[in-house]
Order: C-alpha cells, then sequence, then structure tokens
C-alpha cells in the first residue's frame, strides 16, 4: 500500500464540480486581482472566525510582514517567537528591519511556553507572536497572565503596556497551521490585536497557488492593512504610506471561496483520523503521542508523534529510521521541523548556542510527522499504525 503524506489529488476530485465554474467565473469577468470573489471570500472567512475585518493577500509570509510593519515594527525593534515554528514567522520581523528573540516551546503543546517569555523582554520588546504550531492553539491566556504577573497591564485587545515605562507590546497570531481552531470555544484569529494566515496549497484551507490573509478586530490597523497591500494607497496614483504589492489574485479567491463550504467537513475528518492514530499508537513505549491541550480545539494540520530515546546524541538516528522502515513500506512521512530556528545558519550573528532551548531541540530530533489530511482512510491509518508497531517489536 502506498499512503501518501498529503493527497490533494483526493480533495480535487471531491469539489472538481465546484471549481471549474469558479474558475470560470473570473476568467469571464477577467477578475484577476482582487475583485469580487476575493472580496467575498473575505467577508465569509472574518465571519467564520469571529473577526471584523480580513483581507486576502498574496501569501501567509506577506501577510506575517504585513502585520507587523502596520503595528509599526522596525529597525531597532524585536520581536519574541517560538523556537519551534517555520522560518516564516521569522522574516515577518526581519523584514521589518526588527530582530527576532527566540523562546522555547512547551513540552506538551509544542507552542512557545508562556511561563519563558517575560525574561525575554527588553525595553526593544515591540510584539510577542503567537503561533498556533500544527493545528493546537497556543495559551494565549497564559500568555497575557506572565504578561501581567510581570507588571504589564492589558490595555486593549492584544495590547499590554508596562505600568512604569509606558512601553507597549502588541500580542499577534500566527495562524497560517490552525484555520477555524478554538482557544477556550473562541476561533483564533480574532485573539490579538492581528493575525495572518497562509493559504499555502498543503494547508487545511489551501489555495491553487501562494495566497494568505491578515485579519483584525481594530479599525485603524484594519485601514492600514488595506493600503500596504496595494502600494499605500486608498485610491488610484494617491499613496499615503509606504507600501507593496501584496494582493490576492482572484483565481485564488475563488478557490478559497468554493473550499471554505468544506473546511468543517474536512476539519472533523482530520479530528477523526487523529482520533484513530491515537486510539492505535497508544501503548506504544517508544514514542510520544501529541497532546491535545484541555483549552484548545486542534484542527490537526499535522499529526507529530516523538521517536524517544533517552540518549539525545541518537534521538535523530532512531526517527530517522523509523522514517526509513515507513518509506520502504509506502508511507510519506515529513519532518516539521529539523532545525530550530536558534541554530539556523541565517541567524548565527544573534548568537544563541544549541542547548539553549531544549524542548524545541528535543521535538526537532525526534519528531515525525505522519500522513494527515481529511480523506485518509481507516485502513490507510491501520496500515501506518501497523508499520509502527512492526518497527518497535523489531
Amino acid at each position: 500500500m502506498n499512503i501518501p503524506f498529503l493527497d490533494l489529488k483526493a480533495q480535487y476530485r471531491s469539489i472538481k464540480d465546484e471549481i471549474q465554474p469558479a474558475l470560470n467565473s473570473v476568467l469571464d469577468n477577467t477578475a484577476y486581482v482582487l475583485g469580487k470573489p476575493v472580496l467575498e471570500f473575505e467577508k465569509d472567512f472574518a465571519a467564520m472566525h469571529n473577526a471584523k475585518y480580513c483581507y486576502g493577500v498574496s501569501s501567509g509570509t506577506d501577510g506575517n510582514h504585513m502585520v507587523l510593519w502596520a503595528l509599526g515594527v522596525g529597525h531597532g525593534d524585536e520581536v519574541i517567537i517560538p523556537a519551534n515554528t517555520f522560518i516564516a514567522t521569522a522574516w515577518g520581523a526581519t523584514l521589518c528591519g526588527a530582530t527576532p528573540v527566540f523562546v522555547d516551546c512547551h513540552p506538551e503543546s509544542y507552542n512557545i511556553d508562556p511561563g519563558k517569555i517575560t525574561a525575554a523582554i527588553t525595553p526593544r520588546t515591540k510584539a510577542i507572536v503567537a503561533v498556533h504550531l500544527y493545528g493546537q492553539p497556543a495559551d494565549v491566556d497564559g500568555i497575557s497572565g506572565s504578561l501581567v504577573g510581570g507588571g504589564w497591564l492589558l490595555e486593549g485587545q492584544g495590547v499590554f503596556v508596562n505600568t512604569k515605562t509606558g512601553q507597549k507590546i502588541y500580542l499577534v497570531e500566527d495562524c497560517a497551521q490552525a484555520h477555524i481552531a478554538e482557544y477556550k470555544k473562541v476561533k483564533v484569529g480574532g485573539i490579538g490585536i492581528a493575525s495572518s494566515f497562509s493559504f499555502y496549497p498543503g494547508k487545511n484551507l489551501g489555495a491553487y497557488g501562494e495566497a494568505g490573509a491578515v485579519m483584525t478586530n481594530n479599525e485603524g490597523l484594519a485601514k492600514k492593512f488595506k493600503m500596504i497591500r496595494d502600494h499605500g494607497a486608498e485610491q488610484k496614483y494617491v499613496h499615503l504610506s509606504y507600501g507593496h504589492n501584496y494582493r490576492m489574485e482572484g483565481i485564488q479567491g475563488a478557490v478559497l471561496g468554493v473550499k471554505l463550504k468544506h473546511i468543517n467537513d474536512w476539519t472533523d475528518g482530520r479530528r477523526r483520523a487523529a482520533a484513530k492514530y491515537r486510539k492505535l499508537l497508544s501503548g506504544i513505549e517508544g514514542i510520544i503521542l501529541p497532546k491535545e491541550m484541555e483549552y484548545a480545539k486542534h484542527v490537526y494540520h499535522l499529526f507529530v508523534i516523538q521517536v524517544r530515546s533517552q540518549k539525545s546524541e541518537v534521538r535523530s538516528q532512531r526517527r530517522d529510521e523509523l522514517q526509513k522502515y515507513l518509506n520502504e513500506n509506502g508511507i510519506a512521512t515529513g519532518l516539521h521541523y529539523p532545525v530550530p530556528l536558534h541554530t539556523q545558519p541565517c541567524f548565527e550573528h544573534l548568537g544563541y548556542k544549541k542547548g539553549e532551548f531544549p524542548e524545541a531541540e528535543r521535538l526537532a530530533e525526534q519528531g515525525l510527522s505522519l500522513p494527515m489530511y481529511s480523506e485518509l482512510t481507516d485502513e490507510q491509518i491501520e496500515y501506518v499504525c501497523g508499520r509502527i508497531k512492526e518497527f518497535f517489536k523489531k
């Protein structure tokens, strides 16, 4: 049996009859950039996340940049992000000229550890990015409580002010892997002052190319978003601020509009697959299963197990052996992410050393992502789990 890591063809076949008319409409109306399909998607996507404003952009990475840019993050500022995330989270800071400051992840949620954030704050800290990694929301209340306990006052949604110095810190959400995930029964995206989403084809809600979105409940910030994505203009040829071309293509808006109608069912399918994995893999001494935190409704963009080893020098070796065995049996897997951000060559100048963030490093060495998509059948999951059990018996 051959099982892909992600089966985009199966998803396309299930909605092919809906996709083609949507694409034809864009072509017939030559609405290639923004236009009605994007506008309708923005409205529906915002409503689904209980947010007031949403703007489609050219990619999730561009969305990361736009959010911090609109908040005034710039040269000399620092942005706190987890060491365990995709590098696009860090680009939001670096593209603004700011410095990313890394914090270790929580051993159970794999998201940023709220208890380690205040130690990373300096007078130059401008924002904290809560990444809802793998589809599980970060502990937003834990982050807020950590700040408040450290002498910060919650001034407004996602805005903290230091009671002594007046310094402000913005709480931003990176929702690239967490479409319609819930934190304490509240959808992500509208919890911090602003958020960004990715619609890369492999995401839970994926475009047919690059696309993303930014979201907020703040009217002033929404106006900045709209201008920044369109060359800093409110009207054609009148540029009120610096900007860029971060507009979403009409075709991507049309595709996402069709797919949005199915996201709830697809999410249920992912949660069903995760429950099946958890049931069949429980009790295997050699692995650690991902934990769904009590405050979260996980949407399982990824299902990441850890291949356990007591000796750090052989952690990745043991994981790699399992990955090779599964591949030899027709099962594709992934690594998310094998090199933590603080050890990336491009951040060498920041002075971080291996060993500073043990939880992120342990996950990088032991983590293995199993096939995960809503169309995954019980038979396929049983096959994957059967081969994993065989590996540990040997």
